[in-house]
């Protein structure tokens, strides 16, 4: 049961983080909280870690590709993006379209990891499909078809398609002559290293009583606490059962932005969360395996040749 409370935590904290994203976007540029969110975190972390991460150099060095490629999916693209996001669509919709991350890796682990699907993680990936598109069509699935996504909706598909391909890679690049925390870290020195050419270039708001509060929670909760339990979750877990929390990230997002920015909640918010949920409950519960191994031979048949 305790293992449980790895993801759950994690998507918590993601979910009240879209909610900062969200209050951000009014304060300050989303190149400035999307720097200093790891440039805060990498100061934490350096005076505790730099040091045994120096010793161990030499191990390091051949695996810094496979960290700079998850230093790039997993902090940069997916954590960064909804910033970006937040310009364009609502806090609501983020946490929505966050639930359809359980689907995307089920894709990828079955081709990447040669994962056996279950019937409950289809079906339940297909629930919590239905509930999104429920969610950003206002009720009205058909208007995908006719109008798309908008611009912010893309963006945090974009991004949960990111994280999707990090769990993956997650699971299949195993290091195990690293701690969690110091893999965690050499991925936020390559945040801060990838977004600082960026926040140089963007246009600077600057730090101030009303967006320090915002970056000081996206620094230490959703930048360290929330990437550690995740990975924590994953490598206790595997990818595809962690990432079938993140179908609860639509009903935490929304009773969040409801409290705190006072987005509204209609009845389609509350149809799209019951069938996320239900999607969580089917891929726990429901085992079956969605093809059957093929079948033994009966005693006394011989066995097919080759």
């Amino acid at each position: 049961m305790g293992s449980y409370l790895l993801p759950l935590g994690a998507v918590l904290i993601w979910s009240i983080n879209t909610v900062v994203s969200k209050l951000a976007a009014d304060s300050i540029s989303a190149a400035e909280i999307g720097f200093f969110r790891w440039a805060v975190a990498a100061v934490l972390f350096t005076p505790f870690l730099l040091p045994s991460i120096w010793r161990q150099r030499a191990d390091i060095k051949p695996l810094l590709p496979r960290i700079m490629a998850l230093g790039v999916l997993g902090m940069v693209i997916y954590q960064s993006l909804a910033y970006y996001a937040a310009h364009y669509t609502t806090a609501t919709h983020m946490g929505i379209i966050g639930s359809l991350t359980p689907m995307l890796v089920l894709v990828l682990a079955a081709f990447a990891l040669g994962q056996r699907l279950t019937r409950g993680a289809v079906w339940g990936s297909l629930a919590a499909i239905a509930g999104v598109a429920l969610v950003v069509s206002s009720g009205r699935p058909a208007r995908l078809l006719s109008e798309g996504l908008n611009l912010g909706d893309a963006m945090m598909f974009i991004a949960m398609l990111s994280y999707a391909l990090y769990n993956i890679l997650l699971k299949r690049w195993p290091m195990p002559r690293l701690a969690t925390l110091q893999l965690l870290y050499l991925q936020v020195l390559v945040a801060v290293v990838v977004q600082f050419p960026l926040y140089l270039l963007s246009p600077k708001t600057g730090l101030n009583a009303t967006n320090l509060p915002l970056v000081g929670y996206a620094g230490v909760m959703a930048s360290i606490a929330a990437p550690l339990l995740w990975m924590k979750a994953v490598q206790t877990l595997g990818p595809g059962r962690s990432s079938m929390f993140f179908n609860l990230t639509p009903i935490f997002t929304a009773v969040i932005a409801w409290a705190a920015l006072h987005e509204p909640l209609a009845i389609y918010h509350a149809i799209g969360g019951v069938m996320t949920v239900g999607g969580l409950l089917l891929a726990e519960l429901w085992k079956t395996p969605l093809r059957k191994p093929a079948a033994q031979a009966r005693p006394g048949c011989p066995a097919s040749a080759g």
